[in-house]
């Protein structure tokens, strides 16, 4: 009875430590930053990573869109907007760090329409 409770303590710490997994993690954080940077992996075929390159690179798109719109005769808009980017990006982080595939509120469905 005892070896079987050692056995499943250690089976349980094995699923915990994967190497890989945290890379993968640290890769998906980096799409939000620097969403081509992944691509350049071998983490690029990772359906994890892949969702949130797409996900950082609709709020890459988004972001250009509202600098364009900021220099534009309505600026408070633009402001308005880029605040909402920086919040949206703390959502990805979020979501990367829970290991969740959720999409980003008002432009993460866009992100399926892009094939890397």
């Amino acid at each position: 009875m005892e070896n079987q409770i050692q056995e499943s303590i250690e089976t349980e710490a094995k699923k915990e430590f994967r190497p890989e997994k945290e890379k993968h993690v640290g890769l998906a954080i980096i799409a939000y930053l620097l969403f081509f940077v992944p691509l350049l992996t071998e983490a690029k075929d990772d359906v994890f990573v892949k969702y949130h390159v797409k996900q950082g690179f609709v709020l890459f798109l988004s972001a250009v869109i509202t600098n364009i719109i900021s220099i534009s005769p309505l600026p408070f808009i633009g402001i308005l907007l880029q605040f909402g980017l920086v919040i949206l990006f703390f959502i990805g982080i979020i979501n990367v760090l829970h290991e969740k595939k959720e999409p980003l509120p008002f432009i993460g469905q866009f992100a399926d329409k892009f094939t890397f």
